[in-house]
């Protein structure tokens, strides 16, 4: 096992990440949709939020613990659902997995994952994990797909709302971004420089998307699955089908990609037990807000009414605590454990993890806090920070 303790920082990993990925996998996790602005604007809003310095504070018996949809959590965080997370690292679900139920944190599964549902619930055993589902046209795999995540033991639902078409992507179109990679020139010449990376590919058998291939109807390869994605993205998704999912769930109900204070009044009336204010890590609608700009009008229009969480820009224990003292009860990352894992595999994931606990833990010290769940807005600088 490598010493990470070097590795002091997210951007550490994420610069060793850019190394041992092969460019197309990496340009995927990081690139947002055409100009990027809403992508660089989720990290750089938080950088213009300050905080207040308290001092002769009894600072013993500090804890990060909190819950979110009830469950203990060692700190307010989760890891996002992110597409093709198998292609930063092989296997890369399952690691992931393994890394938040070790931490003590919720990992999310997402639809278009390349090690599927049942891959990760053999790897997590009794303990539950997310599953982030996007509404296809064939809702008979839809329902297939539901119970699939009540027999792999998920104890949450995600349901995305902002992808009902896609976002252009223009690294991802340059790359001819692919999974697997297709044997051209350029590929093959990029992938002699990832002998870790491809070593990791040729021992595991997971290389396409899990949850589909072999399960959706007319997907047995990978060339069927291009035709079949490209027209079942449902652009006719709305609140009748959020009632829809919801009865045939049963359990936890989470909405992500809320961004208006009106769609998260929906939510709340929508009976599902959280939202979070996400605009797809900047990869879908060029030119929204930032995730932590939209946050404060969000918590303030639903109260306590559903419980709030956010993501996107989030490299730092730092960011969470700006985040839950802005109103969100949780955030989600994503970004920050790909870098990880494409990085250091399992270990590069555990490792961002100990990064954001141990700056979220010190910096509520420096803000005169002990305990997580005391952190309001009056940690904040006024004036620096969005208000509702």
């Amino acid at each position: 096992m490598p010493d990470l303790s070097k590795i002091t920082c997210i951007e550490d990993l994420r610069r060793i990440a850019r190394r041992r990925v092969p460019r197309m996998f990496y340009d995927y996790a990081d690139s947002g949709s055409y100009t990027e602005s809403t992508y660089r604007a989720n990290e750089a809003d938080f950088q213009r939020i300050l905080l207040r310095q308290r001092v002769a504070v009894n600072l013993e018996g500090r804890s990060t613990r909190s819950t979110m949809l009830g469950e203990p959590v060692a700190m307010p965080v989760a890891l996002a659902p992110t597409g093709l997370t198998g292609m930063q690292h092989a296997d890369g679900e399952v690691l992931a997995a393994r890394a938040a139920k070790a931490f003590g944190v919720p990992f999310t599964l997402s639809t278009m994952s390349i090690c599927s549902l049942e891959d990760v619930a053999e790897h997590t055993g009794r303990h539950p994990f997310w599953f982030q589902l996007y509404v296809m046209r064939d809702r008979d795999f839809i329902e297939r797909l539901i119970e699939r995540a009540r027999a792999a033991n998920c104890s949450a639902l995600v349901l995305t709302l902002d992808l009902q078409i896609l976002g252009q992507r223009h690294k991802d179109i340059k790359n001819g971004l692919s999974t697997p990679p297709k044997p051209t020139l350029a590929n093959l010449l990029n992938l002699a420089t990832k002998p870790r990376w491809c070593l990791g590919m040729l021992g595991t058998r997971r290389r396409s998307f899990g949850n589909i291939v072999g399960h959706a109807k007319g997907v047995g390869d990978m060339g069927s699955l291009a035709a079949w994605t490209a027209e079942q993205f449902d652009p006719r998704l709305n609140w009748a089908d959020v009632e829809w999912i919801k009865k045939r769930w049963g359990g936890k109900l989470v909405l992500k990609g809320i961004m208006d204070a009106e769609d998260a009044r929906l939510a709340a009336q929508s009976g599902a037990d959280a939202l979070i204010v996400s605009n797809h890590g900047g990869r879908q609608l060029d030119g929204a807000p930032s995730s932590i700009q939209a946050l404060p009008a969000i918590a303030d229009a639903v109260g306590q009414s559903i419980e709030v969480w956010m993501d996107g820009g989030i490299r730092s224990g730092q960011d969470v605590l700006k985040a839950r003292a802005l109103g969100a009860r949780g955030t989600l990352i994503g970004r920050s454990f790909l870098y990880g894992l494409g990085a250091f595999g399992e270990a590069g994931v555990r490792r961002a993890l100990e990064i954001i606990q141990k700056e979220l833990d010190i910096t509520m010290a420096f803000c005169g806090r002990t305990q997580i769940d005391q952190v309001d807005r009056s940690i904040l600088l006024p004036g620096t920070y969005p208000t509702p």
